[in-house]
This record gives structure tokens, sequence and C-alpha cells, in this order.
């Protein structure tokens, strides 16, 4: 195996790994939420907070997926 394809298969399993730790992270942020929702008195900044780091978590394994898949035009 080449040192390039040995980079290619390295960079990958780089990036699955950080795929699975961001989809880890969006599950529990979205157990968090759905928690907080349900209690009486809900610190709405803080909710809204953690809202918005798991759309910039869904947005960050959107773009990691697109740059797993082969291009096809390719």
């Amino acid at each position: 195996m080449s040192d390039s394809e040995n980079k290619v298969d390295t960079e990958t399993f780089r990036r699955l790994a950080r795929l699975r730790e961001l989809r880890i992270e969006h599950r529990d942020l979205d157990d968090i939420i759905n928690r907080l929702q349900m209690e009486l008195y809900v610190d709405e900044l803080q909710l809204r907070r953690l809202k918005k780091r798991k759309l910039m978590l869904k947005d960050q394994i959107a773009r990691l997926e697109s740059e797993l898949i082969p291009d096809l035009n390719a």
C-alpha cells in the first residue's frame, strides 16, 4: 500500500470516528433537551443554547457525511 493510500485510509477513519462522536453528542443533546422541556420551570436561554448547539452539530454531521460519500462524477 502506498503512502498516499495509507493517508487516505487514515483520514477516512479519522472522519468516521469524528462523525460517530458528533452523532453521540447530538443524540445526548436531544435527550437533554427533551428532559428539560418536560420540567415545570425551564431556563429558556439554556434551552435555546442547547438547541442551537444541536443544530450546529447536525450541520457538521451533514457536512462530514457528504465528504465521506464518493463523488459519482469522478
